[in-house]
């Protein structure tokens, strides 16, 4: 069941970041579902047994602070090991705090520096195209980063070259660093915005797996020569209930306290917990 893979994503965010003391938390919790349907659903197209198969489609996490998600992603299709995962942000680990290309098997691209990643997959859906190479490339963007003009300058330059082999998934979780989006710097109404950009739009549940799998395989079928934005409402934090859509789980790792909580929720053991 997907969902029980949702469940094991969760807990390996939650025992890596324990190991490294550290980690953006409820940003990658909050992503757990779309990760799910996109690499266990059918959706992207990889190969298990080599992360540098030519006809791959690429994800390019933009909002890299979320990092943990991939990271246990890969050790779950088998890229990297559990014993490598717990040494997330540990000194000499390539398990930094925002994905780095070319340490990991499966990142396809540096981010972390917000507002990045959709102007660098721009690029490589481009180069497929001119390649006549039928490679979709897959964005994981956070709504956050959507304050940032370099994400509208790409927007533009998508539709205008009609790379109908782009999608977006926004992690429209309302949260950043500081608060709320539409207190810090509003985005409403997102849909009309991309639209207008000449994008297609749809808005999906983003923590129904089934919904966001039928989302993308309908993407996947689509003619229209448009790029595609699919708006996943999320809850930042989700899975665990004190730090769901509650700002300062942006940055905070819980207290000894705290983790009794987490360990409760999220199904974790003591002993899944010191592995």
């Amino acid at each position: 069941m997907l969902e029980d893979i949702a469940k094991e994503i969760r807990k390996d965010i939650m025992t890596a970041a324990y190991h490294g003391k550290s980690g953006h938390l409820a940003s990658a919790f909050s992503a757990v579902e779309i990760m799910t349907a996109l690499y266990f659903g059918d959706i992207l197209r990889y190969d298990k047994n080599d992360p540098n198969w030519s006809n791959r489609d690429k994800l390019i996490v933009s909002k890299g602070h979320g990092s943990l998600v991939l990271y246990s992603v890969l050790k779950k299709i088998g890229y990297i090991t559990q014993e490598e995962l717990y040494t997330f942000c540990q000194p000499g680990s390539v398990l930094g705090g925002e994905p780095k290309y070319g340490d990991i098997p499966g990142v396809e691209a540096t981010t972390g520096s917000l507002g990045h990643g959709l102007s660098f997959a721009v690029g490589v859906a481009l180069a497929n195209k001119l390649d006549q190479k039928k490679r979709r490339v897959y964005v994981l963007l956070g709504d956050g980063e959507c304050q940032e003009g370099s994400v509208w300058e790409a927007a533009l330059s998508a539709a205008h070259h009609k790379l109908d082999n782009l999608t977006v998934i926004l992690d429209r979780n309302k949260l950043q660093a500081m608060g709320e989006t539409e207190d810090i710097l509003r985005l409403d109404s997102l849909e009309e915005k991309w639209e207008g950009f000449g994008w297609d739009v749809n808005e999906v549940d983003g923590h129904d797996i089934e919904q966001l799998i039928r989302v993308l395989q309908e993407d996947r079928d689509k003619k229209e020569e448009h790029p595609r934005l699919i708006i996943a409402d999320t809850i930042k934090g989700k899975g665990v209930s004190f730090m769901e859509q509650v700002p300062i789980w942006h940055y905070r790792m819980p207290n000894e306290e705290e983790m009794e909580i987490v360990k409760k929720e999220l199904g974790i053991t003591e002993k899944e917990l010191e592995a």
